[in-house]
């Protein structure tokens, strides 16, 4: 396992259904959180990171995602007629950061679907996943920090963080025993549990560092509920053969896939914005609560 990292995958051929009826006609991946949508904050991250290759899993309607970042000519031409170069090289750098690959998932049929959907991009490298709605706001990218455990413990990694144990229903939560500060070797996975089913408090971000056996497991996969293939499920498959690691990301992390975690993450980063962020500041405290 001592190839490098240098392919990521993006899941983004979900329906958005949590922001209907905003998304009925835009892909939930382009929703502006401040002034940047919101798949480009994650692209950044992998950039950042060291990722070379972006392989974006779409669906229909999600055409916008390729489109902002693909070159835009005519766009480009006019902010260099209007002289707004600052605008220009911004709008160039999104389109020459990285090496996009396209691939259509058909059906909406889970996250394991669609990270077995752009098996052959992959080949027999380890890769990254990366979920386009949840925002990490980290001094080190999350997935450099992954990395970095991963060249100690070469094998799949996954991202965690405590939440309340009242939310375990919501995330795919792990079992596991400590190895190293913030290091976990993981003995059980379990699909949105209750709280009494939980093993634990830690759950599963939208973040994952996978070898290519995942593929194999995947493939042998049973669907589950409304006939989608879970990624908690192939790693659970894969851990009766591989060992499992879990790290516990240092950053705040926003799920901006919610109505409410996305009005949190837009007044955070409105806050951190250089250009208005004092500004904003100030309304906010004028502001009747």
């Amino acid at each position: 396992m001592d190839k490098p990292i240098t392919k990521a995958i993006f899941p983004a051929a979900g329906l958005g259904t949590r922001f209907l009826p905003a998304t009925k006609a835009s892909p939930k991946e382009m929703m502006p959180l401040v002034d940047k949508p919101l798949i480009q904050y994650v692209v950044e991250e992998a950039v950042s990171s060291g990722i070379e290759q972006v392989i974006l899993v779409t669906g229909r309607g999600k055409r916008a995602i390729e489109d902002h970042f693909d070159v835009a000519f005519e766009l480009e031409e006019d902010l260099k007629a209007k002289g707004k170069h600052k605008l220009l090289s911004e709008v160039q750098r999104i389109a020459n950061m990285v090496t996009f690959c396209y691939i259509r998932q058909k059906k909406a049929l889970g996250l394991g679907h669609a990270v077995l959907t752009a098996k052959r991009l992959i080949g027999d490298d380890p890769f990254a996943v990366l979920l386009g709605d949840d925002i990490i706001d980290a001094k080190v990218p999350a997935l450099k920090q992954m990395m970095d455990v991963y060249q100690r413990y070469p094998a799949t990694i996954l991202a965690i963080q405590k939440v309340p144990k009242a939310q375990t229903k919501n995330y795919g939560i792990i079992g596991g025993r400590k190895i190293e500060e913030g290091v976990y070797h993981v003995t059980d996975l379990i699909e949105k549990p209750s709280p009494e089913e939980a093993p634990s408090n830690l759950a599963i971000i939208g973040r994952y560092i996978l070898t290519p056996e995942i593929f194999d497991a995947l493939e042998r996969t049973p669907p589950g509920k409304g006939g989608e293939i879970q990624l908690t499920d192939g790693l659970r498959l894969l851990m009766k053969k591989r060992p499992i690691y879990a790290y516990e990301f240092q950053g705040v992390r926003h799920d901006a896939g919610d109505k409410l975690g996305f009005l949190k993450a837009t007044v955070a980063f409105g806050l951190k914005n250089q250009e208005f962020g004092e500004e904003f500041r100030e309304y906010l405290k004028k502001l009747k609560l």
